[in-house]
C-alpha cells in the first residue's frame, strides 16, 4: 500500500502572511489538525499545527481585554510559528515507511509532495484507520493470537490447517516476539467454529495466547 491510496488530496493550506487567528478559524472550520504553509508564489514553506497556534495564543488567564487580545492574533502571522523545513514523503511512499517516518520524529502528518509541488497530506489518522482495516477491526470472526518459532514453512502449516477447515481468513499480521527466534501471529477467520480451530491449532507448533470469538 502506497501512500497516494490513502492521502486526502488538495489538503487545505494556508498562507504564510495570515494571522493565528485565521489559522485557527480555518481549522475549526474546515475540522483538521494541522495546514501545509504556502508562500504567495504557491510554493509550500511550513507546516502549522493547532499545537503550535494554541501555544503561540494568550493564555486564558491573561488580563488583557478581548479587544487586545484580537489585535494580537491578528498580528502575530503563521510564518512566525510554522516548523520549517517540512519533512515530506512523495505519493508512492509506502505507508509503512511513512508511518515510520512520523514516529521517528514524532510529528503527526507528513505533507505529500511531487516535485516542488504539494499534492496531499497523510497523517497519524489514516495509519491508524488502516491499522484497524489490516487487523480486522470492523470484521467480524474468530481472532486468534499465536507465539511460534521463527522458522520456515510455519505460515504454509497454519495456512494450510485453515483451508482444510473451509476457514476464510479475513485477516493476517506477524510481529516480532519478546524473545529472539520467536514471532507473534494474529489472526481472524470466518466460516469456521471454535472448537475446529482450536483442534486444527493444537497440531501445530504454537503456543495459543488469546483466542477469542468477534
Amino acid at each position: 500500500m502506497l501512500v497516494a491510496e490513502r492521502m486526502t488530496r488538495n489538503p487545505v493550506t494556508i498562507l504564510e502572511t495570515a494571522s493565528i487567528d485565521d489559522g485557527l478559524h480555518m481549522m475549526r472550520e474546515r475540522k483538521v489538525r494541522r495546514l501545509p504553509v504556502l508562500d504567495e508564489s504557491g510554493k509550500m514553506v511550513g507546516i502549522v499545527s493547532d499545537k503550535d497556534l494554541l501555544h503561540a495564543a494568550p493564555s486564558p488567564a491573561t488580563s488583557l481585554s478581548v479587544y487586545e487580545l484580537h489585535y494580537l492574533l491578528a498580528k502575530l502571522t503563521i510564518k512566525q510559528v510554522m516548523s520549517s523545513p517540512v519533512i515530506t514523503v512523495s505519493a508512492d511512499t509506502p505507508l509503512e515507511e511513512a508511518a515510520r517516518v512520523m514516529a521517528d520524529n514524532k510529528i503527526g502528518g507528513l505533507p505529500v509532495v511531487e516535485g516542488d509541488r504539494l499534492v496531499g497530506i497523510i497523517t497519524e489518522t489514516d495509519v491508524f484507520k488502516i491499522l484497524a482495516e489490516l487487523l480486522g477491526a470492523r470484521t467480524p470472526g474468530l481472532r486468534v493470537t499465536l507465539r511460534v518459532h521463527d522458522e520456515k514453512g510455519v505460515l504454509a502449516k497454519l495456512s494450510n490447517a485453515l483451508s482444510d477447515l473451509g476457514a476464510n481468513i479475513t485477516s493476517f499480521a506477524t510481529y516480532q516476539g519478546s524473545e529472539a527466534e520467536q514471532s507473534v501471529i494474529m489472526f481472524k477467520v470466518s466460516d469456521a467454529d471454535a472448537a475446529s480451530v482450536r483442534r486444527a491449532l493444537a497440531n501445530l507448533n504454537a503456543e495459543v495466547v488469546d483466542f477469542r470469538g468477534e
